[in-house]
C-alpha cells in the first residue's frame, strides 16, 4: 500500500494530541468520509456563526409546549389537522410532531 503525504495550512497551531488525532483518522478512515464529515462540519459551523443554526428537537418540543394551558392544548388536539398544517410549514418533522402530540396529550390531562 502506498503511503501519501498531505500537507494544510491552518490559521492556529496544533497541539500534538490534535495531529495525533488527525493522523489516527486519515489513517483509519476513507478519504471520502472524512470529506462529508467535514462538510457536515463547515456547514454547520456556517450556520452557527451566521445564527442560523436549528435547534435540536428536544428543545422544539419544549417551545411548543411550554406554556400551553390544558385547555389550550385541548384545542390543539381537536384541530390537530390544522396543528400539522401549521408544524410543517414551520419544517418540523413527523416524528416531531408526534412527540410534540403526545406531550399536548398529557398537558391536557387527556390520557387515552
Amino acid at each position: 500500500m502506498t503511503a501519501y503525504k498531505i500537507e494544510l495550512d491552518v490559521l492556529k497551531k496544533p497541539t500534538s494530541q490534535e495531529i495525533k488525532k488527525l493522523e489516527e483518522y486519515f489513517k483509519d478512515m476513507p478519504i471520502e468520509e472524512i470529506l462529508s464529515g467535514l462538510k457536515f462540519a463547515k456547514n454547520r459551523w456556517s450556520a452557527k456563526d451566521a445564527g442560523t443554526l436549528k435547534v435540536g428537537r428536544k428543545s422544539i418540543i419544549q417551545k411548543e409546549i411550554h406554556s400551553v394551558t390544558a385547555e389550550q392544548a385541548k384545542w390543539r388536539l381537536k384541530n390537530w389537522k390544522i396543528m400539522i398544517a401549521n408544524y410543517r410549514r414551520r419544517g418540523y418533522s413527523y416524528p416531531t410532531i408526534s412527540r410534540i402530540k403526545k406531550m399536548l396529550i398529557q398537558k391536557s390531562g387527556n390520557l387515552d
